[in-house]
């Protein structure tokens, strides 16, 4: 699983049924499915939900696992990416590099289950929203097609730009049917961004973006990747931020979903956070169905032989 470009309806409805599947399990049934097997979470980068989402995932289907974070690892020393994935057989990876799951899974013939790559993307992420967003428009369904969200608008709002939350977003909803509306600033959305494929739209007038949409989801600017480019703040809080006033005037009835971490205030106020349109807390319940069944599927493939093994 390295991108949301690769899954088809077919592959989609495969990983929901079975993550069903695994949340209905008997807890002590189902943790004999990956007992005694060894999983290494391969973290570059810092995490908190992604991270424990996947730890708990492995440790329910009873497989052992070992973070490994470049701070207190080889990785510090110099350690390249190929020899501590060859060395750990590192499945699950989270790294600054856009492109780095690729990179592991050619050099190790591993399977890889990308849990974020820069600003690339974040497949497990768009598989958790989606599971999400079914469960409140289409409860039960799971054998998804080209149409299971015809007529479904979601907008993603905020640091487009930087965001792989976004990216995998886009890549995934369009292609069960939504519309898929991006709404933010020129700093933060270029217009490039039209070039993702059919199905993608720009709005930048938020008011408009939120009346047009059933699922609203937003995004928080990403200080740690601006790399000089200024964004005034309250001009965006101004434009930008969902609030309850908002919300009531212009999308009453629309899901809110946020993949975190929330930075209240700014993205949007702690009132709507944990307001009763809010479902940020439900995706994190949907994301560790959602890698239980990815982690089952990684290691339910062929295993292929190492390059240099």
């Amino acid at each position: 699983m390295l991108s949301a470009g690769e899954l088809t309806p077919e592959t989609v409805s495969e990983i929901l049924t079975l993550a069903t599947q695994l949340e209905r399990e008997d807890p002590i049934q189902r943790a004999q499915r990956l007992a005694k097997r060894r999983i290494a979470l391969l973290f570059y980068e810092s995490s908190t939900r992604t991270r424990t989402s996947f730890e708990l995932a492995a440790k329910g289907l009873g497989a052992d696992t070992t973070l490994v974070s470049s701070l207190s690892s080889s990785i510090e020393k110099g350690e390249t990416l190929k020899d501590t994935g060859l060395t750990l057989k590192a499945i699950i990876l989270r790294h600054p590099s856009s492109g780095a799951p690729w990179l592991l899974e050619r050099e190790t013939r591993l399977p890889v289950l990308n849990a974020g790559d820069g600003m690339h993307e974040h497949p497990s992420q768009a598989l958790l929203d989606l599971r999400t967003i079914l469960a409140h428009l289409s409860p039960g369904v799971e054998t998804v097609s080209a149409h299971a969200l015809a007529g479904v608008t979601v907008a993603i709002v905020g640091d487009i730009l930087h965001s792989r939350v976004a990216r995998s977003n886009m890549l995934l909803l369009p292609k069960l049917g939504a519309r898929v509306i991006l709404c933010g600033p020129k700093e933060l959305l270029p217009e490039v961004a039209l070039e993702a494929g059919p199905g993608i739209e720009i709005e930048r007038d938020f008011t408009r973006a939120m009346a047009l949409s059933q699922v609203v989801m937003m995004l928080r600017i990403q200080a740690e990747r601006l790399a000089g480019l200024q964004v005034d703040l309250e001009e965006y809080k101004t434009r930008y931020q969902l609030t309850e006033e908002r919300l009531a005037a212009h999308a009453p009835k629309a899901l809110v979903m946020h993949p975190g971490p929330i930075i209240r205030g700014l993205e949007l106020t702690g009132e709507v956070a944990d307001g009763p349109q809010s479902l940020i807390l439900e995706q994190v319940h949907h994301g560790v169905a959602i890698r239980m069944a990815l982690v089952l599927r990684a290691l339910s493939q062929p295993a292929r032989k190492a390059v240099g093994a």
